[in-house]
């Protein structure tokens, strides 16, 4: 089996595929860390649909994916920037995907955690942003699911300063009936993101959003960091208060950041364990055990993959995410709402499907290259 995968330089070179994929050992639940990952939607192919259309979901394909996490021990994020959400998502298509997933859940066992935000309105003012969330919240706590209070680009555009996420955060928690995770967006995936918790120095927004929490520790579980700032995650984690997690939404330096050290650890809430998902839960066993050199052999050659699908602009990381899914054999095409599909180069995918064959994710390495090869020809590229 050999393959022309074309170079960003413009020219071409043979890759042989590696023949075999990894396997993974069947396990229990995990012991030592809680891990979720963010799954991505499978786009209905059929669908006559425009990218400024709502969503097209496949919801067969969308909760077969969800049940392929859950098998391997991992939790679902749902409803979160790997959705594409406020990226081809609209609120409608995430509510009904919260509502079936929560279903699902519920019917394998399945662990589960929901994204809240405020997509539904533009602007305003607020009251109206407060409202927006309250009523995202509620369909989450509907569903029976937990609720990640995620960043909102109407309250990033509306607030004049730290108080106002003060007081919209503060609101939020106070009337939660359940703790819940709030999540922390870099503009690196969201620039509308610029200058959250009221400023854009890094050291005065962790102020703030250590004072939200601190004013309210009981009614958060955990926080998610996705700044890609491994030394800034390492010390905000250390002054969280106890019992408050630090899930890492780091795509570049989770092993480390979820093997911790001696004053301990992050969990994971990962974009890239949508396509590791048996190679990472794999690796998270090892550490149930206490095995932190097996953790770190199995998961530290993924870092090449998860840098390249998540390098810059970092936000259309997913259309790497849904190749792969692809590749792997989870869906029948390689389609995206919003036809976001067309967001990354051809050498980009071709290196995409380089690393993550060499990494065994392919569970039929014959089909990812059959498959891979047919996108290739519809680009024109000889074989």
């Amino acid at each position: 089996m050999t393959i022309r995968l074309p170079s960003s330089d413009g020219t071409l070179r043979t890759y042989d595929p590696r023949p075999e994929p990894f396997r993974a050992a069947a396990g229990t639940a995990f012991t030592s860390r809680t891990v979720f990952s963010a799954a991505h939607v499978v786009a209905d192919p059929y669908a006559d649909v425009s990218p400024d259309s709502p969503a097209a979901v496949d919801w067969d394909a969308t909760l077969a994916f969800r049940r392929h996490l859950w098998a391997q021990g991992l939790g679902v994020a749902e409803a979160m920037d790997t959705a594409q959400r406020g990226m081809g998502l609209d609120w409608a298509g995430a509510a009904e995907l919260i509502r079936r997933s929560a279903a699902e859940a519920k019917a394998v066992g399945g662990r589960l955690a929901c994204g809240v935000g405020t997509d539904q309105i533009t602007g305003g003012s607020l009251t109206d942003i407060r409202a927006a969330y309250e009523e995202q919240l509620a369909v989450v706590a509907e569903s029976g699911a937990q609720a990640i209070l995620m960043a909102s680009r109407a309250l990033a555009a509306t607030a004049t300063g730290p108080e106002d996420y003060q007081e919209i955060y503060g609101h939020l928690l106070r009337q939660s009936a359940e703790p819940v995770v709030l999540h922390w967006l870099g503009p690196m995936f969201d620039p509308a993101l610029e200058g959250y918790w009221g400023s854009a120095d890094l050291d005065t927004a962790t102020e703030v959003f250590l004072e939200v929490i601190a004013a309210h520790p009981d009614k958060v579980d955990g926080i998610k960091i996705s700044l890609l700032d491994a030394g800034r995650e390492i010390a905000l984690r250390r002054r969280l208060p106890q019992g408050v997690r630090c899930y890492t939404g780091d795509d570049f330096h989770y092993p480390e950041l979820i093997a911790g050290d001696e004053r301990g650890f992050s969990h994971a809430l990962l974009g890239i364990f949508d396509p590791l998902a048996p190679l990472a839960a794999q690796a998270v066993r090892h550490l149930d055990t206490g095995d932190v050199s097996g953790f770190r052999q199995l998961l530290d050659p993924t870092v090449e993959l998860s840098c390249h699908l998540f390098q810059a602009p970092t936000r259309f990381y997913k259309t790497g995410v849904v190749l792969l899914a692809w590749l792997a054999g989870h869906q029948s095409h390689f389609t995206m709402v919003g036809g976001l599909q067309s967001a990354r180069s051809l050498p980009h995918l071709a290196r995409a499907y380089e690393l993550a064959d060499g990494l065994g994710l392919f569970p039929d390495p014959g089909l990812a290259e059959d498959r891979m090869k047919t996108l290739l020809a519809l680009y024109g590229v000889p074989q």
